[in-house]
């Protein structure tokens, strides 16, 4: 029954440094219970199936624990789990409006005094110098600050 025990958690400790090396990259809490638990399968087997055993339970987790992290940390392997997308994608930057000062639209709400405006097929929300413009209301643009549109009636 003492082997067995020593067999389950050199096993146990095996798996889980392949876990750690494979699936959860990093110095975590896997691999500290995975060293622990080779630690404790080969405490074992000194101290209850001799030293001949343990030099085996040594030796044997020591080559398996070098070819686990020798064959997980090849840098072929460890591109099969490296995000390689490039995300191309941007936000509209607010420094370079696309809607210029003089540009004209129409009042989509009432502005009072912010509401939305629609130009070119592109809905923008605009606010007023502090003047009511009701809905349907032609409006031009007077600037652009920051992140807002001034706009007036046109």
């Amino acid at each position: 029954m003492d082997w067995i025990t020593v067999a389950v958690l050199l096993l146990f400790g095996l798996a889980f440094l392949i876990a750690e090396v494979l699936f959860i990259p990093g110095t975590t809490l896997v691999g500290l219970v995975g060293f622990l638990l080779l630690a404790a399968g080969i405490w074992l087997g000194y101290r209850d199936l001799g030293t001949p055993a343990g030099h085996y339970a040594l030796a044997i987790s020591t080559v398996l624990t070098g070819l686990i992290l020798y064959i997980g940390l090849r840098p072929k392997n460890l591109a099969r789990f490296a995000l390689t997308d490039v995300n191309d994608s941007r936000v509209r930057d607010v420094r370079r409006p696309d809607v210029q000062p003089g540009t004209t639209g129409r009042a989509l709400s009432a502005l009072r005094p912010s509401g939305t405006a629609l130009f070119d097929d592109d809905r923008r929300e605009v606010v007023t110098r502090g003047e009511f413009v009701s809905a349907g209301t032609p409006v031009r643009v007077l600037r652009i600050e920051q992140n807002r549109i001034v706009v007036e009636a046109a």
